[in-house]
């Protein structure tokens, strides 16, 4: 029934989409001609965005309510969506947000050097095109779980152990021990990844300073906030 009721929804749209085109779309919203064309055209999309609103539909209903409010501004449609169209707006810009962050993950799971892996990988938000840093976190059935930072460039710098700055959105600074893999790829392990993860599921971003080879420090962003954990598949229980 959802379903249907969205597919009804969206030819509506459409059909108001149709009206706007038919209508003289160089004349001002203030000089909107009035008439049996224009009432029909603003039924219909108060009708849609009444709709659009029972449905929750708020990414639907929020250009579909901006649009009677600047076409129609004096009318009584006009007034009714103006008590909703704020809210509407905002849930319709959370979603679209929250879809881009979303969109940042890369999720994958199959066979691995021998075992089942699941991992979830995020990359910094920098703009570099070359020696970009990824977030990875992993469970590998020979393995366990690990978090790490993995760089396409040279890599790290530690000794043994080092710590590295870390900041959970607007939380206190903190400090995070890392090593180096001893198999010598580029990338710096996450010592605690079982309180790391934890922490990264209720963040939506993380501030980490690192130091690369050639003691370069990097201050990497990573977006967090699209995190699904349920795509991070569990290992398999023995």
């Amino acid at each position: 029934m959802q379903v249907r009721n969205r597919t009804g929804a969206l030819i509506l749209l459409l059909a108001v989409v149709a009206l706007g085109a038919c209508s003289e779309s160089p004349a001002p919203a203030s000089s909107v001609p009035a008439g049996p064309v224009a009432d029909a055209q603003l039924t219909t999309a108060l009708n849609l965005y009444r709709t659009l609103q029972q449905e929750k539909s708020w990414e639907l209903a929020a250009p579909v309510g901006q649009d009677i409010v600047t076409r129609y501004p004096a009318s009584a449609a006009a007034n009714e969506v103006k008590q909703t169209l704020l809210d509407t707006t905002a849930k319709a810009t959370a979603i679209a947000t929250h879809r881009r962050l979303q969109g940042l993950w890369s999720y994958q799971s199959g066979k691995e050097s021998g075992g089942n892996q699941s991992t979830a990988s995020i990359y910094s938000n920098d703009n570099a095109a070359t020696d970009r840093v990824r977030l990875i976190l992993r469970r590998h059935s020979a393995w366990g779980q690990s978090a790490y930072l993995y760089d396409s460039g040279a890599g790290f710098e530690c000794r043994g152990t080092c710590s590295l700055r870390v900041r959970f959105d607007e939380q206190p600074e903190q400090r995070i021990k890392a090593y180096l893999p001893p198999t010598g790829e580029p990338a710096l392990f996450i010592s605690d990844d079982k309180a790391f993860i934890a922490k990264l599921e209720h963040a939506q971003k993380i501030s980490m300073d690192v130091v690369g080879k050639g003691r370069r420090t990097r201050s990497l962003v990573f977006d967090v906030g699209g995190y699904d954990a349920a795509r991070f598949l569990p290992l398999p229980k023995k």
